[in-house]
């Protein structure tokens, strides 16, 4: 079987339990000829819950396991004893998982914090015992209820990456090894295009403890917005993150030129979604050890007002400088985080709207 690293879109297949049966039973003790109802009611089935865990980064576990059940629940008893409620079963998603309907389309809910819940599918209610059923003129009621059956449903579930930081370039312009030299992540690196085919996440942690993660999004080819190269599925992972790094091929490979590449990804960006361009962001000029990288460097200088950190991912130059740079703009600058934080919510605002 293939071996899937990464799963942003998978399909859920989930049923919660049944609620128990009522009972019909009646009192049956020594002295008491003619004892009264005592059936009790059933438990409740349990529910199906999504959860939202900062552990998981990949919907990959469900990819595995698509179906789950909730038990269903005991069915009531004599002397009046309720059935037993089952335990609802508890699926942990990543932070930023989109739930719609699959069958209707219907948008069901997202899970953004850490421990927020969202119930899919209502576990049934337990029936009445036929002590319910008691009244002054049916002293011996043989009726009872059965419980109700637990929703059953079918979801999709749509990751959407909610990285500090997303990593953005063409194909081969070193992001995957630029990653691996700020986080703890260990991505497949090889020079040539398209060595990274899911996005990768990694989490860079300062010496205090502070920590920021990271997502390198697939190298996006021309017309990403319309679909192109899969570009909607890896874009959408853009859409969430607080801050840009631009990673250009400044030693301009396979003919490629690096000032065209960061305005075509800018518009790219803007084309997918407006707010993108409200996005702080920050130019890497990577391979500045290669031959023509500093030439290339001065057209980008030329033709464009941006500032532009000069590293080697390769050799591991050039990288405090931007370590230290995401650090103070995102704990050491209230406003800008506050700015970012604004961005964020008319995001959510518009994305509300939409739906």
């Amino acid at each position: 079987m293939k071996h899937v690293v990464f799963k942003d879109r998978v399909k859920l297949y989930a049923r919660a339990g049944n609620g128990g049966n009522g009972s019909i039973s009646f009192r049956r003790e020594k002295g008491i000829p003619k004892g009264g109802p005592d059936g009790g009611d059933g438990g409740h089935g349990g529910s199906v819950i999504l959860r939202c865990d900062v552990n998981e980064d990949s919907l990959l576990p469900i990819y595995y396991q698509p179906h789950v059940k909730a038990r269903h629940a005991g069915s009531g008893a004599g002397q009046q004893k309720h059935g037993a409620n089952s335990e609802d079963c508890i699926v942990k998603v990543a932070p930023g998982t989109v739930v719609t309907d699959a069958d209707t389309g219907e948008f069901v809910g997202e899970l953004t914090k850490d421990g927020e819940e969202l119930v899919i599918c209502k576990g049934g209610h337990g029936g009445l015992g036929n002590v319910r059923f008691k009244s002054s003129t049916n002293q011996t009621p043989r009726q009872y209820t059965e419980g109700t059956k637990g929703e059953e449903k079918t979801f999709w579930l749509e990751l959407k990456l909610m990285a500090d930081v997303g990593l953005v370039g063409y194909p081969n312009a070193g992001k995957s090894t630029l990653l691996s030299r700020l986080t703890n992540a260990h991505p497949k690196i090889a020079p040539y295009p398209f060595t990274t085919i899911n996005p990768i996440v990694g989490t860079l942690e300062y010496p205090n403890f502070s920590r920021l993660k990271f997502a390198d999004i697939p190298g996006l080819i021309d017309g990403a917005h319309e679909g192109v190269g899969l570009g909607h599925q890896f874009l959408r992972h853009i859409e969430r993150s607080r801050f840009i790094l631009f990673v250009l091929d400044m030693a301009g490979t396979d003919d490629r030129n690096p000032t065209d590449d960061f305005l075509h990804l800018k518009e790219e960006l803007r084309l997918h979604m407006e707010e993108l361009s409200c996005t702080p962001y920050l130019v890497i000029a990577n391979k500045m050890d290669t031959p023509g990288a500093e030439e290339n460097l001065r057209e980008f200088k030329q033709r464009t007002t941006e500032s532009v950190f000069e590293i080697s991912a390769e050799l591991g130059e050039g990288l405090e400088p931007v370590k230290e740079y995401l650090y103070r703009h995102f704990f050491e600058t209230p406003r800008v985080v506050s700015e970012t934080a604004e961005i964020e919510q008319r995001r959510s605002g518009d994305e509300s709207d939409s739906r």
